[in-house]
C-alpha cells in the first residue's frame, strides 16, 4: 500500500536530504511563502511555504532547486513579485520567470502522486490577458518539463525526485505517466 500524501512527510524528506549539505530547512508557514537565507539569528536557510499546503511546498522547493548559490543568499532569491492584478505586460514577465519552476513542480508532483495544475497566479488581472496567455504558458511549461526529462533535472531536484519516487512507491507510475501539456 502506497503512503498517503502528508506534508509532514515532505518536510522530513526534504530536511533529511538538504539540512546537512545545503543548510536549508523546509518550514510550514502561516502566511505567504518566502525564502529566508541564514542570518545572525538563524543559522540555516528557511524555505517557508504557505499555510502548510503541499502544493505550496512543492512550488517553493522548485524555485529553490533552480536558484543558484548567489540567489540562495538573497531573501526570496532576489525575485521581484508583482501582486495579483498584474497588467498583460507584467503577467507575461511573471510567466517567463515561472516556466522552469512550474515545470519542475509538475515533475515533482507526479513523483509523489499529486495532480499538478499550472498557475498564472493572477485572479484579479485583466481577464482577457490572463486567458490569452494561459494556453501559451501551459505549452511553455510542458516544453520545459520535456527538456528536464530529456536533459536531466537540476541536481537537488533529481535527489528529491528520487526520494519522492521511493517514499511514495511511484517509480512505475512515474515511468508510465505522459507529460502532456493538455493535462495541466
Amino acid at each position: 500500500m502506497k503512503p498517503e500524501l502528508n506534508v509532514e512527510d515532505l518536510i522530513q524528506l526534504f530536511n533529511t536530504l538538504f539540512v546537512e549539505g545545503e543548510n536549508t530547512r523546509l518550514v510550514a508557514g502561516d502566511d505567504e511563502p518566502i525564502y529566508l537565507p541564514a542570518d545572525e539569528h538563524t543559522p540555516h536557510h528557511r524555505l517557508i511555504f504557505a499555510h502548510g499546503f503541499y502544493e505550496s511546498a512543492l512550488h517553493e522547493i522548485s524555485h529553490w532547486c533552480i536558484a543558484g548559490s548567489e540567489r540562495r543568499q538573497l531573501v526570496d532569491f532576489g525575485y521581484w513579485y508583482e501582486p495579483d492584478g498584474r497588467s498583460a505586460a507584467q503577467q507575461r514577465a511573471f510567466e517567463q520567470v515561472e516556466v522552469k519552476p512550474q515545470a519542475l513542480e509538475w515533475i515533482l508532483s507526479v513523483a509523489c502522486g499529486r495532480r499538478f495544475r499550472v498557475s498564472t497566479d493572477n485572479l484579479n488581472g485583466e481577464a482577457d490577458a490572463v486567458e490569452h496567455g494561459l494556453a501559451q504558458f501551459r505549452l511553455a511549461v510542458g516544453e520545459q518539463a520535456q527538456r528536464y526529462l530529456q536533459q536531466g533535472l537540476p541536481a537537488r531536484a533529481e535527489r528529491l525526485r528520487q526520494a519522492l519516487l521511493t517514499f511514495y512507491q511511484r517509480h512505475d507510475d512515474f515511468v508510465a505517466y505522459r507529460f502532456d501539456a493538455s493535462q495541466i
